[in-house]
């Protein structure tokens, strides 16, 4: 398939890095359940990613997504999702990897039409669409487009902002290493959702919404990942966006490229 070139592209002004695009030194990490674990953690002389004034009026005055930020292709809506912020009670994500599923995409659930399981893919753009993966992983969609045309973002990887502490106790691991949220199990367990949350509208705050955040300066794009199931114009769409240069991404990266 042609690559696309409906995502806009981002300003190449330079700015100061933030902190969840530094990399730290490696040092082991320990899980929550006393496991040890191949991430890795900051010395406790470090200041804590938690500490950043994110709930501080400047976060405050951010704005909630409106209804039709999010009700054009998905396509569209996958790169503009970058950078902007996920957050439930004291926890907000930053988006920083996302792939679009489309309609008449065969790696969609909306091929399968509408089901008890498919039927918020089809609802209005702006609701939360989660599903369990392999009957354990909860994954956060946000649908796309008009009501009825079953297209959706999943949200594959995040950086901490706020609430590292819930997070780490969600996900069973005290770290503050990438491999906390770069998966969209992982990202789904951070946030404490469940299929619940499915027809949720992140557009109204309170409970789970998406807020405003800083474009990326750049993008890298690939194909999707572990959809080998699907048709091979679109196994090989490069409908997979990441946020260039942060180790907020899932694996695997080599197939990744600027866009």
């Amino acid at each position: 398939m042609q690559q696309t070139q409906r995502f806009k592209r981002v300003a190449t002004a330079r700015r100061k890095k933030c902190f969840w695009e530094k990399t730290e030194p490696d040092h082991d990490s320990v899980s929550l359940t006393g496991r040890r674990s191949k991430s890795v953690t900051v010395k406790s002389s470090k200041p804590e990613i938690s500490s950043v004034p994110i709930s501080g009026p400047s976060f405050e005055r951010m704005t909630v997504m409106p209804p039709e930020f999010f009700q054009i292709d998905a396509l569209d809506l996958a790169p503009r999702l970058l950078g902007k912020f996920l957050r439930r009670d004291d926890v907000v994500l930053r988006i920083t990897e996302v792939e679009a599923y489309r309609p008449n995409d065969s790696a969609c659930h909306g091929r399968f039409g509408i089901t008890a399981r498919t039927a918020p893919v089809f609802g209005p753009g702006g609701h939360a669409y989660v599903y369990l993966c392999y009957g354990l992983h909860k994954m956060l969609n946000v649908v796309a487009d008009k009501e009825g045309v079953g297209a959706a973002v999943l949200i594959r990887s995040c950086a901490p902002v706020s609430g590292l502490k819930t997070i780490q106790q969600r996900r069973g691991l005290l770290t503050e290493k990438p491999v906390l949220l770069t998966g969209p199990g992982k990202v789904g367990q951070a946030l404490g959702i469940s299929t619940e949350w499915s027809n949720h509208p992140l557009y109204t705050p309170g409970g789970l919404e998406i807020l405003d955040g800083p474009e990326p300066e750049k993008i890298l794009i690939g194909p999707r990942v572990g959809i080998e199931y699907a048709l091979p114009e679109h196994v090989n769409a490069l409908w997979r966006f990441a946020i260039a240069g942060i180790p907020w991404i899932s694996a695997p990266k080599n197939t990744l490229r600027p866009s």
